[in-house]
């Protein structure tokens, strides 16, 4: 299966920025569209970002419209998710994940997921 390893998670203070990557273990990797998700203890997965294979369709939460920015390098088999402006809600377990064809917004449609990578934001 695709394996997918996100890092660049930490304990940041409100404000501050992060950027969280994601490498795919892949050949074709310009053939997976993929996305960005994120679970808050104690509360259900939620979407975050999503990204085409072509890079040319975007689609992010409006929660997070504005202050989050989905990119992806094919030719490094990779995936980013650029933060600004953290808030203490963006604390959560944010988790990559590919699915091949159309890019869309629904966790249960991505069959490739990473472990996760930890974001704690400081009051």
């Amino acid at each position: 299966q695709v394996q997918l390893v996100e890092s660049g998670g930490g304990l940041v203070q409100a404000g501050g920025s992060l950027r969280l990557s994601c490498a795919a273990s892949v050949r074709t990797f310009s053939n997976y569209a993929m996305g960005w998700f994120r679970q808050a203890p104690g509360k259900e997965r939620d979407f975050v970002a999503a990204i085409s294979w072509s890079g040319g369709t975007i689609y992010y939460s409006d929660s997070v419209k504005g202050r989050f920015a989905i990119s992806r390098d094919n030719a490094k088999n990779s995936v980013y998710l650029q933060i600004d402006s953290l808030k203490p809600e963006d604390t959560a377990i944010y988790y990559c994940a590919a699915r091949t064809g159309t890019v869309l917004d629904g966790s249960a449609l991505y069959p490739y997921w990473g472990q996760g990578t930890q974001v704690t934001v400081s009051s």
